[in-house]
């Protein structure tokens, strides 16, 4: 039996592994995740497998399977000194095959990443197997004939109940079967002279469908040799076309057709080398006399434009503008603001076309996205696609072995744009994989590094296979040119600085240059000069973006001054003023970006006394309640996990809002309040075991208004043998400069005072965070750093209580959580 994994997945985890060798993660002694449950490369049956292992001085453990899905896991720590056991119950009946298998968490102390080894398992499921599919000619780039034989292979473990071919992504034309395979003969005459897109899928009887990687083919020349003008082969056409149009099930599934190995293997071999070649010089595809004619038609990059400013719009809220028209308004109200800030206007928008709640953009709102982006050009926006690696989590797309994944994602905006009128195009594609959150980006240097340029190359060469133009552009770290972990990377014939090789390679890049200054040692402008430089010297005008972020970051490893949240919008224009003086006479200058915009929705001008936002439309129209039936999910004794639709608004949706209690007959407000979440899921923590809850989501527009409430759903948490601990008498005040903060852990049933290990951080104006144990009668004492501001505004959030025999019942505490305002 022949294979495509080759060409079609993971070729077979247990050889690529071997192959590629990924080597365990080193982790400090202290800090360390193990799988216990299974050996590397061992066979499971289809159905529930329990995983299982140890972990030691880490928190939020994450399962990641096969780059297609990232879960929480149960851990078990009833000392409750961040070590323990976890456990997953993983559903194995989706695969067949190698599947792979690692954990990630963070580490207590740095809280940065701590990755566990990975592991292939081997899962025994032909019934899932999904069918292997490749369009085997015309071969890309060559010159077409005027009647040209579109052939489809098909390998499959089940039985095959449809193969189909989509042309520019028009509707899919359903093929029967032949001696030769499937094929389909396309009348190249009457198409219009340009690149077109060629997909195949494969539908076997299980349900299960298997899509080809793309063929570009060229009609701007056209061979009459070969062409089949007598009546017998026009006749033999036409009738192969009715038949195509008109399929037999029972011809489709009658599990005839044969095909020759050799010529498989061969097809399979040429697909390898656009997945994994190993130089931008390399040819996917190797040139013929016919791709010699069409090299001519190859067009040059256009110049690149003006990006400034551009703003990245992840999933979360991409989706919500796609879906919901009355938003756009919206959108251009606060992108051609200038004046609220003394700012300047937004005209780029990276718009996130990644998978949401179950719906795949490009695939399953196509009208929708070619409206939104028809009339964002007819504001004067420009629209490029925000892709990152085709996985979950995105960085997995930088691997080899997920190389298949990483190229269809970024072939989905190739092929919308070759399916689309030119108003409704993207205008280019912004690529933000970050392979430097990979465990061994650091620890087997310069091996990732080199993976996530062949994929950049990889990709960048489907985009001249498409005859596309626009720009590609990928988001990169300010200390690509000047991290030991990106020094002297070996790639393509040279050895230079990360950041050089990416510039080569893609149109521009967009520096992920998160500072809160712009000037001085660690500067915005410091951090630039390199990447403008070399632009400079290759060039490269307008090639470089310089990225700044206002989101709230400083729960994670990276220090609060990343970001100008705790500033204010009106002291980061005054720092980017500054970028602006610095790079306003530099060639390679193409603007600034802002990351991102639900948070600079809601980012004030500072924080405290005299702050204010940036003011959205009026309306006082409340939103529709959100679309379908709530779900809730027991997630464990002290988690319930809710996923609702998305609603409806006049103008835009801000938020939803989860209302809680234990009193199925409640109503909504204040007293029954659960927290506020941007997208369609929320995770209810900090709840009493063996309780059955209560469930109502309202939709919040960008004016505040409140829709309706969701119809009622409930979940019992189960049980545990840990007593729930609460915090009270927090106290927050602002003297000398610093915020001081104190409140007290208690036995939430007994009011005993617990001793605890407490971890937090300050918000708005601050950011420091803080990990420190309380005194023998349970109070929690911290400080935040200096702040010299006249007025403002500080609170504290805690974000992890630990004591043995205990867990945080955080929903039980005294909330809100308190807030110290200070000035004239």
């Amino acid at each position: 039996m022949f294979s495509f994994l080759r060409t079609c997945g993971l070729l077979s985890l247990v050889l690529v592994l071997s192959l590629i060798h990924v080597p365990p993660y080193s982790v400090t002694a202290a800090a360390r995740i193990t799988i216990d449950s299974h050996q590397d490369g061992q066979t499971i049956s289809p159905g529930l497998t329990q995983l299982y292992g140890t972990y030691t001085d880490v928190y939020e453990v994450e399962l990641i399977v096969n780059g297609e899905m990232v879960t929480d896991v149960q851990m078990d720590d009833p000392d409750g000194n961040d070590s323990g056991d976890w456990s997953y119950s993983l559903d194995t009946s989706q695969w067949d095959g190698p599947i792979e298998v690692v954990l990630k968490s963070k580490d207590t102390g740095t809280r940065y990443g701590i990755w566990s080894s990975f592991m292939s398992l081997v899962v025994d499921n032909p019934a899932a197997h999904i069918p292997e599919v490749l369009v085997t000619g015309p071969a890309e780039r060559a010159m077409l004939k005027a009647k040209e034989r579109v052939n489809i292979a098909v390998n499959s473990k089940n039985s095959i109940t449809a193969v189909e071919l989509r042309i520019d992504g028009k509707e899919w034309i359903p093929l029967a079967s032949s001696r030769d395979g499937y094929s389909y003969t396309w009348d190249t005459r009457m198409e219009a002279k340009k690149v077109h897109s060629l997909e195949a899928r494969a539908t076997d009887a299980n349900g299960n469908t298997g899509y080809s990687p793309t063929i570009y083919a060229d009609t701007r020349k056209i061979s009459n040799a070969g062409e089949l003008n007598d009546a017998a082969n026009d006749m033999e056409i036409g009738i192969e076309n009715d038949i195509e149009n008109d399929v037999d099930s029972e011809t489709v599934n009658d599990g005839s057709l044969q095909m020759d190995l050799e010529s498989i293997d061969s097809v399979a071999s040429v697909v390898d080398s656009v997945y994994e070649s190993d130089s931008v010089t390399d040819s996917v595809y190797e040139p013929d006399s016919s791709t010699e004619e069409l090299g001519e038609l190859l067009a040059e990059p256009s110049p690149l434009p003006d990006q400034d400013r551009a703003i990245w719009i992840w999933e979360t809220a991409s989706y919500h503008l796609v879906r919901n028209p009355n938003s756009w308004p919206v959108l251009s109200s606060l992108a051609s603001d200038t004046t609220t800030f003394n700012q300047r206007p937004i005209t780029t928008l990276y718009l996130g076309v990644d998978q949401y709640d179950g719906a795949s953009m490009l695939e399953d709102y196509r009208s929708e996205v070619r409206q939104f982006i028809t009339w964002a050009h007819g504001a004067g926006f420009r629209v490029e696609a925000l892709i990152a690696g085709g996985t979950k989590p995105p960085y997995f797309g930088a691997y080899t072995r997920y190389r298949t994944q990483a190229v269809r994602e970024f072939e989905k905006v190739l092929n919308y744009n070759i399916a689309s009128d030119s108003e409704a195009q993207f205008d280019g594609i912004n690529l933000d994989t970050e392979p430097y959150i990979l465990p061994d980006f650091k620890t087997a240097k310069p091996s990732v590094q080199v993976q996530y340029l062949d994929m950049l190359a990889a990709l960048m060469e489907r985009k001249a296979a498409s005859g596309l133009t626009f720009p590609v552009g990928a988001a990169i770290p300010r200390w690509y040119d000047t991290s030991a972990d990106a020094s002297n990377i070996p790639w393509n014939g040279a050895t230079k600085w990360m950041s050089e090789h990416i510039q080569d390679t893609a149109d521009y890049i967009s520096i992920m240059n998160y500072r809160d200054q712009a000037e001085g040692s660690a500067g915005i402008i410091n951090h630039a000069l390199g990447e403008a430089a070399y632009a400079n010297a290759i060039g490269k005008p307008k090639s470089v973006i310089i990225g700044v972020e206002t989101k709230d970051i400083a729960d994670g490893g990276d220090p609060e001054t990343i970001s100008f949240h705790e500033e204010g919008r009106t002291y980061m224009e005054q720092e980017l003023a500054k970028v602006y003086t610095a790079f306003e006479n530099d060639p390679a200058f193409g603007g600034v970006a802002l990351h991102h915009y639900s948070s600079l929705i809601d980012f004030p001008s500072k924080w405290g006394p005299g702050g204010y936002s940036w003011a959205p439309p009026a309306d006082s129209e409340p939103p529709t309640a959100p679309a379908g039936q709530v779900q809730a999910v027991t997630f464990d004794h002290q988690r319930i996990d809710l996923s609702y639709g998305m609603a409806q608004d006049n103008t835009a949706i801000n938020d939803y809002r989860i209302y809680r209690s234990t009193d199925a007959a409640f109503s909504i407000g204040p007293e029954t309040y659960a927290g506020t979440a941007k997208g369609l899921s929320f995770k209810d923590k900090g709840l009493l075991p063996d309780t059955t809850y209560y469930y109502q989501v309202t939709a919040v527009d960008i004016q505040g208004n409140e829709g309706p409430a969701s119809s009622i759903v409930s979940a019992t948490t189960g049980s545990s043998t840990l007593k729930p601990m609460v915090i009270r008498d927090m106290n927050i005040e602002f003297t000398d400069g610093k915020a001081a903060v104190s409140f007290s852990v208690i036995d939430r049933d007994t009011g005993e005072p617990v001793p605890a290990k407490v971890s937090g951080r300050f918000t708005r104006m601050a950011g420091k965070y803080i990990t420190a144990a309380t005194d023998a009668n349970g109070l929690f004492q911290a400080v935040s750093e200096s702040i010299t501001a006249a007025d403002g505004e500080i609170s504290f959030e805690p974000r992890r209580i630990m004591a043995s025999g205990y867990y945080w019942a955080g929903a039980y505490d005294e909330l809100p959580y308190l807030s110290v305002t200070w000035g004239p």
